[in-house]
């Protein structure tokens, strides 16, 4: 049986690719962006698949009109994909309240809203499945991106909490935690109004290393990333946070190690 997708950011990237995936294996998808034309060639690629609809994740009502739509015109909402996001390039000095406010209205409000909007359609069914587009910004630190991280660590946080209040209606939780991959995402990263030279020798790694993302031929792929997320929705019994692409695990494995030094320190200095 067909399943309804709804995922959000689908103009580029990620996003793009996950719906035409999913439109491609015969589920039915809503493909939503903040520019309608940006999305309009896949419903002319795949016309009994895909069709589409205006979202700024950030305008409630165009969150609520886009799950209405979807449940009207699917019948449900059988996997919601919070995709879309941005970044903001700053650090904590830096970032002003305004700032900050955005990033974690795209990156928290949003995905909580619409999981929110959809959970009582999926009650009803007694199933459903959510997957939360995270980062290894969920998980470790990177400096000059502290905006983002704070709001991948509050996603993670939710999905996680949601993931025990919601399994006994039948809904899944999933957070998905990409690497690095081949996106425009870098290039979409937005400057902090306010720049202090200190601070530039420290950022500029970050700095250089997001912008050059889309076009590096050794950062996997978007179409790897849609048929991981494929095979989670498909599978029935999956990890609630879950790694993916080629470097995520040395990345992970290195932080988780790094924590557990940081524990048994803080256990030495506390019972000392």
């Amino acid at each position: 049986m067909a399943r309804r997708w709804l995922i959000t950011g689908c103009s580029s990237g990620l996003g793009r690719a996950l719906a035409a995936a999913a439109a491609q294996s015969g589920d039915l998808v809503v493909a939503s962006a903040r520019r309608p034309a940006d999305v309009e060639d896949l419903a002319r690629s795949y016309p009994d698949q895909v069709t589409t609809v205006p979202l700024d994740v950030c305008d409630p009502a165009q969150c609520e009109a886009a799950v209405a739509y979807t449940v009207g015109c699917l019948g449900g909402v059988d996997v919601l994909v919070n995709n879309a996001a941005t970044g903001l390039l700053g650090t904590v000095e830096e970032v002003s309240d305004e700032e900050l406010r955005v990033q974690l209205d795209l990156l928290v409000v949003a995905p909580w809203r619409l999981a929110r909007l959809v959970l009582p359609s999926m009650r009803r069914q007694g199933a459903g499945h959510i997957v939360n587009v995270s980062s290894l910004a969920g998980r470790m630190a990177f400096p000059g991106l502290s905006a983002y991280v704070a709001g991948k660590y509050a996603l993670e946080g939710m999905s996680q909490a949601l993931a025990v209040e919601a399994a006994g209606f039948g809904v899944r939780v999933t957070v998905v935690e990409p690497s690095q991959f081949a996106t425009r995402y870098g290039a979409a990263l937005t400057e902090a109004a306010v720049r202090i030279p200190a601070y530039a020798e420290v950022t500029r790694p970050m700095r250089e290393g997001m912008r050059g993302m889309e076009d590096n031929p050794d950062l996997g792929r978007p179409e790897t990333f849609a048929s991981h997320v494929l095979r989670l929705v498909a599978s029935a019994d999956t990890p609630t946070r879950v790694p993916v692409g080629e470097d995520a695990y040395a990345f992970l494995e290195a932080a988780e190690k790094a924590a557990q030094r940081e524990l048994q320190a803080a256990r030495a200095f506390v019972l000392r």
